[in-house]
């Protein structure tokens, strides 16, 4: 038996002769964003943006490995698009890779408003402090960092590939791979738009919701190791 984390994964192995997949989603252990733990001006929040820089301008968050398929060569370029905002919001990225180097390059040649923050251990802190954020990666099963954003009531644009669309059902702005101007224009419309910021922190609340408790999980893995044990012990 296989068993994929998005319906996307399940297919495949059916169509590469899978006898038996099925869909197992992995719940993500995280607590939820309490939005009163930075009620006070130095809370960590607070801390966090002046760390980055991002006191009095919008904050956008990317989290993961600096590999190709992660497309930060695409939010890179829709980086353009929105550096003429006031005041200039500030891209910044955590994760290491092999291409930090050249995402680094690019950064300081074009003059981007971006960071490169490296590995971070406090991405719940992070995300705490994010005003939106950004995956724009070619492929995810069921992304960690979409789970994330959503448990943490933090407004994502994402790209419309694998998993994800399934995931974060109408809770987040879904965008097409590889189109710049397309995640542009939704970070721009979002970061304008209070309304639907709340309205996708709702939905993004009422969409974690559904997703699987650790003890489904572990529960639906149990079944199926009975299910296939059944016949060995019927003898």
């Amino acid at each position: 038996m296989v068993l994929g984390t998005s319906s996307d994964l399940v297919d495949r192995a059916r169509g590469r002769g899978a006898r038996d997949a099925r869909l197992a989603p992995v719940a993500l252990p995280t607590a939820r964003r309490d939005d009163d733990a930075d009620a006070e001006p130095d809370g960590p929040r607070h801390k966090i943006r002046a760390e980055l820089g991002a006191v009095d301008r919008p904050l956008l968050l990317a989290v993961g490995t600096l590999d190709a398929h992660r497309g930060y060569d695409v939010l890179l370029d829709a980086a353009h698009s929105w550096s003429g905002l006031v005041p200039l919001p500030l891209l910044v990225v955590a994760g290491e890779g092999p291409l930090r180097a050249a995402l680094q390059a690019r950064i300081d040649a074009e003059g981007l408003p971006a960071r490169l923050i490296g590995r971070r251990e406090d991405v719940p802190e992070l995300l705490a402090a994010a005003d939106l954020v950004v995956l724009p990666s070619q492929w995810e099963s069921r992304a960690l960092l979409a789970q994330e954003a959503l448990h943490a009531r933090v407004p994502l644009v994402a790209t419309a590939v694998g998993g994800i669309p399934e995931l974060v059902g109408d809770a987040a702005e879904l965008v097409p791979y590889g189109d710049p101007g397309a995640l542009a224009d939704a970070v721009v419309r979002l970061l304008a738009d209070d309304g639907r910021r709340r309205e996708l922190k709702d939905k993004g609340t009422a969409q974690a919701a559904t997703w699987p408790t650790e003890d489904e999980t572990v529960t639906q893995v149990l079944s199926v190791y009975d299910e296939l044990t059944q016949p060995l012990t019927s003898y």
